[in-house]
C-alpha cells in the first residue's frame, strides 16, 4: 500500500488534545485521582503503553492510534482488511514480551471472509520511525474455522504467558450451541505460540477429538482475560444474557457451560439449559445477576494501590462502573465495590499500567482513555 506523505497527515488528521481535566474521588479503601489523557476516540477497545510512555489504542471502527506528548496520531497503517460492522471492528491489541527490542504486537479483529467475518488474531510490527507510524510484516496467524453474518459475541481479547504463548477468547457469535461443539472455535479460550502453530500443552494438541487450538469451551461471550502475574493462574470474565455474567478460571480441557448450565435467563425470561448446574461443566468463580455488562479483567499486582493487592478489576458497560472484586491472600473472594459509577459512561477496558496506575477505556462515540492514581 502507498503512503501518503507525512505533511498531509501532519495537516489532516494530527489532533492536539485538549487540556488535560482531573478530580479526586472517594472509594471504600482509598481516594483515587481519576484525569483525562485524551478524549475524541471513536469507541475506543483496548489500550497499551508503549517502552516510552506513549499509549497504543485501538478504534472499533478499524483504526489503531498512538497518543503521545499531547498528539492523538493519524490511523497506523498496514491493518488487514476489518469487517467493522455490529460488535465486530479492530479488537484488542498486546504487545510481546520482548517489544522494546522487536516492536512485535499481536491484535484480534473481525476478519472478513466466505460466510461473513469471524475472530482472526494477527502479528505485526510497529514502524515509529517517521511522522506516520505503521505496521509492517503483518500476517495473521489464526483465523477462525467458521464465518457467519452475525454481528455480535466476536470476544475477544489476548494475553500473552510467560513462555510467550498467547491465549485469546472468541464469543459464540450469538449461536450458543457453538459453544459446546469441539470443532467449532467459537464460545471458546484458544491458546497459540507466537507463530500460530500448538502449544505442547493444550488438551487437544493431536486434534483427534476437538480442534488443537481449544483451551476450554461452553464460554458465552469472554471479552475479559487477565494473567495472575504472581502465579500464571489464567482467569476469564464474561457476559451472560439476562443476567450470569461470570468470572471462570479456564483450565485445559475443561467446559464451563454455557448454553447448558447459567446463572442467568434468556433476554424472553425462559430458563437456560439444565439451570445452575449440571455434571460434566464447571462453576464459575463469580457471577453477577442482574447482569452488569463486563468489559475487560485485570489482576491487580502493583504499589501504587497496596490496598487492592490481588484484587480483580472488571469495567462494566451496561452499569458503567468499575467493579472491583476483593480476594484474600488466597484468592478467595471476598466482596465487590462498584467505584465510578455512571461518572464516565461505557467502560470498555481496563489495564494496570507500569507505574501501578490503570488506564480505563470508555466505548463511547466520543471516547475517553483514563488514568486512575493515587491523589
Amino acid at each position: 500500500m502507498m503512503r501518503k506523505p507525512a505533511a498531509f497527515f501532519l495537516a489532516l488528521t494530527f489532533a492536539p488534545l485538549p487540556a488535560m481535566t482531573a478530580e479526586t474521588i472517594p472509594t471504600q479503601t482509598v481516594p483515587i485521582r481519576v484525569e483525562t489523557i485524551a478524549s475524541g476516540l471513536e469507541n475506543p477497545w483496548s489500550v497499551e503503553v508503549l517502552p516510552d510512555g506513549a499509549y497504543l489504542v485501538t478504534e472499533r471502527p478499524g483504526r489503531l492510534r498512538i497518543i503521545k506528548d499531547g498528539v492523538i496520531s493519524p490511523p497506523v497503517e498496514g491493518l488487514p482488511p476489518i469487517s467493522a460492522a455490529g460488535q465486530g471492528g479492530l479488537l484488542d491489541v498486546a504487545l510481546s514480551r520482548q517489544f522494546a527490542e522487536t516492536a512485535i504486537l499481536y491484535f484480534s479483529f473481525s476478519e472478513p471472509g466466505s460466510g461473513g467475518a469471524g475472530t482472526a488474531i494477527a502479528q505485526a510490527r510497529l514502524v515509529r520511525d517517521d511522522q506516520q507510524p505503521h505496521l509492517e510484516d503483518t500476517k495473521v496467524i489464526f483465523s477462525m474455522n467458521r464465518k457467519t453474518r452475525r454481528g455480535q459475541h466476536f470476544g475477544s481479547r489476548i494475553v500473552i504467558a510467560d513462555d510467550d504463548s498467547l491465549f485469546f477468547s472468541i464469543g459464540e457469535r450469538g449461536d450458543g450451541d457453538r459453544a459446546q461443539d469441539m470443532q467449532d472455535h467459537a464460545g471458546a479460550i484458544l491458546h497459540i505460540n507466537p507463530d500460530g502453530s500448538i502449544p505442547a500443552d493444550n488438551p487437544y494438541r493431536d486434534g483427534v477429538s476437538a480442534l488443537p487450538e481449544l483451551w476450554s469451551k461452553g464460554h458465552r461471550n469472554p471479552q475479559g482475560i487477565a494473567i495472575d502475574p504472581t502465579n500464571g493462574t489464567l482467569f476469564a470474565v464474561e457476559h451472560g444474557a439476562r443476567g450470569g455474567d461470570e468470572i471462570n478460571q479456564p483450565q485445559p480441557g475443561k467446559n464451563y457451560g454455557w448454553p447448558v448450565i447459567s446463572y442467568g435467563r434468556h433476554y424472553s425470561g425462559q430458563k437456560i439449559g439444565r439451570g445452575q448446574q449440571a455434571e460434566g461443566f464447571e462453576q464459575p468463580i463469580h457471577y453477577w445477576d442482574p447482569s452488569i455488562a463486563p468489559g475487560a479483567l485485570a489482576v491487580y499486582r502493583a504499589k501504587m494501590f497496596p490496598e487492592w493487592q490481588g484484587d480483580f478489576l472488571v469495567t462494566a458497560l451496561k452499569d458503567q462502573m468499575l467493579v472491583r472484586v476483593e480476594r484474600d491472600k488466597d484468592g478467595k473472594i471476598l466482596g465487590e465495590e462498584q467505584m465510578l459509577q455512571g461518572k464516565f459512561g461505557r467502560l470498555r477496558d481496563v489495564i494496570v499500567a507500569p507505574d501501578g496506575s490503570l488506564l480505563l477505556l470508555t466505548d463511547e462515540v466520543d471516547g475517553v482513555l483514563l488514568r486512575v492514581s493515587r491523589p
